[in-house]
């Protein structure tokens, strides 16, 4: 039961920071009239993106059938994390959190695709000489971030002698 706690609060917050971040930049800051907005450039800048694809774009016609297909994709991995790593009494709460990252994360984009029919992204970084074309969101991030960390620390826990 401890498990599916650390698993709900890891989805709630990056679902709830994932958002919150939405509506701050794209609606109150005006980003989707402005378009693009110069915050610390060129490290991070805010630049207006709708995605219909997953990451980078990919897979993105933009017709019904990806949309829906990427809502129960995104669905049937949700579920699968929470049976794999819930379930699993050697999973530790690095483990769990990282799941509820993913789950969050997978869930805010979940809601963009239901409210406006694509994901919204907004972050666009970039370093060193290198223009990256690319816009992401906070739900990537933290998307990322937890299959990362359900690489890393997978196996990680010790088991009883």
């Amino acid at each position: 039961m401890a498990a599916a706690r650390l698993i709900f609060w890891g989805a709630f917050w990056a679902f709830l920071l994932d958002q919150a971040s939405k509506y701050l930049v794209i609606h109150w800051m005006g980003l989707s009239r402005r378009l693009s907005i110069d915050v610390l450039p060129p490290l991070l800048n805010f630049r207006y993106g709708e995605n219909t694809g997953i990451n980078f774009g990919l897979f993105g016609g933009g017709d019904d059938v990806a949309r829906w297909a990427l809502i129960g994709l995104s669905l049937v991995i949700c579920l699968a994390l929470v049976i794999w790593v819930g379930r699993g009494s050697d999973k530790g709460v690095a483990m769990q959190i990282s799941a509820g990252l993913v789950i969050g994360g997978a869930l805010g984009n979940v809601a963009d695709r239901l409210l406006y029919g694509y994901v919204l992204d907004f972050l666009n970084m970039s370093c060193c000489g290198i223009n990256n074309p690319f816009v992401f969101n906070v739900a990537d991030v933290f998307i990322f971030a937890g299959a990362a960390g359900l690489i890393l620390f997978e196996g990680r826990v010790k088991k009883p002698a």
